[in-house]
């Protein structure tokens, strides 16, 4: 190689200088950025799972502060609430089993010096509610110096006041809803569209009256005489229970006073129906003389409502990041 043949690549080489240097600072740079994301989203990591653990570890105290702060007063003097509240029926909220489990805690605990049940329904399952009534019967002859007051708030009708009537006393607002004692079984006939549309019923029992309720066959007398007089057994275990629980309070000369119809609360106190105005606060600190207020009513277990709660936490927050909605600032 001459030397003309050595300069020329030496030019060659100064000339491809700069594009290395370049290509080697851009390299750099790149492997900088995606070092420094990558310590970024370490970092956020970092910081999101100790969120989820403040989160986990608030929302574990919020869930057992109720059940901590009941224990700490129900040793000391108090006034035991259990809520019925809501359509009274098996799988609802209101339901005998539910509502027993409150009235035998609050029956149970050392300090309770009165039960008052927190009413606002509007009546539901018979069944469930004769289950009721009777649990608070049974609570009475074991313990009948412990008072079981029954407090309504908007309404106590039916069921509700099925329930009611077994308490020594009820108290009302003059505007509160009460009565309902009667029983309802209700359904719908479609016989007359379906014959006009065209469309024929095929329904095979064993069993004569077996689709006894069949919205899409003719009424079948025989059946809703049955039917009727079911209700009006129903009906009159209804009644019984009512004149057991209120007794000569009633006011019985009245006809209708078990025909379903409801009553305000002032109207109730005329008919016997309840004792007296007051709210829980009254009734608690007057009536039962223990103003310290503990509320017995079984709450949803713990991994349930901290199921619930962090569902609720991060719908809202999922709902907060994809939100497109106007807002005002």
């Amino acid at each position: 190689m001459d030397q003309h043949d050595i300069n020329e690549n030496q030019r060659e080489a100064e000339k491809r200088a700069p594009s290395s240097a370049w290509e080697r600072e851009t390299l750099e740079k790149v492997l900088l950025a995606t070092l420094m994301e990558q310590r970024r989203a370490r970092r956020w990591g970092i910081f999101f799972k100790l969120l989820m653990l403040v989160y986990f570890g608030v929302a574990l105290w919020l869930v057992a502060q109720p059940f901590s702060e009941q224990r700490s007063r129900s040793a000391t003097s108090h006034t035991a609430v259990v809520d019925v509240a809501g359509m009274i029926a098996a799988g609802e909220k209101a339901n005998a089993d539910s509502i027993i489990e409150g009235l035998r805690a609050a029956a149970d605990a050392a300090g309770a010096k009165g039960i008052i049940l927190r009413m606002n329904t509007p009546g539901g399952s018979p069944v469930q509610s004769a289950y009721v009534y009777e649990e608070i019967r049974r609570i009475k002859k074991l313990k009948p110096e412990l008072p079981i007051y029954a407090v309504v708030a908007d309404m106590c009708t039916s069921g509700g006041y099925y329930i009611a009537s077994a308490a020594d006393k009820i108290f009302v607002n003059q505007s509160s809803i009460v009565g309902s004692i009667g029983v309802i079984m209700d359904s719908f006939g479609f016989v007359e569209a379906i014959n006009r549309l065209g469309i024929e019923r095929r329904v095979m029992t064993a069993g004569e009256h077996k689709a006894i309720l069949d919205p899409f066959s003719p009424v079948d007398p025989v059946a809703k005489e049955h039917i009727q007089s079911v209700l009006n057994a129903i009906h009159k275990q209804f009644i019984d229970a009512v004149r057991q629980g209120r007794g000569e309070r009633l006011r019985e000369d009245v006809s209708e006073l078990y025909s379903g119809l409801v009553w305000t609360g002032a109207e109730g106190l005329k008919l016997g129906l309840v004792d007296g105005f007051g709210d829980v606060r009254y009734v608690a600190e007057t009536v039962i003389g223990a103003k310290d207020i503990v509320n017995y009513t079984p709450e949803e277990s713990l991994w349930a409502r901290l199921a619930s709660r962090i569902g609720t936490a991060f719908g809202y927050m999922l709902r907060s990041a994809i939100s497109v909605e106007p807002s005002l600032h």
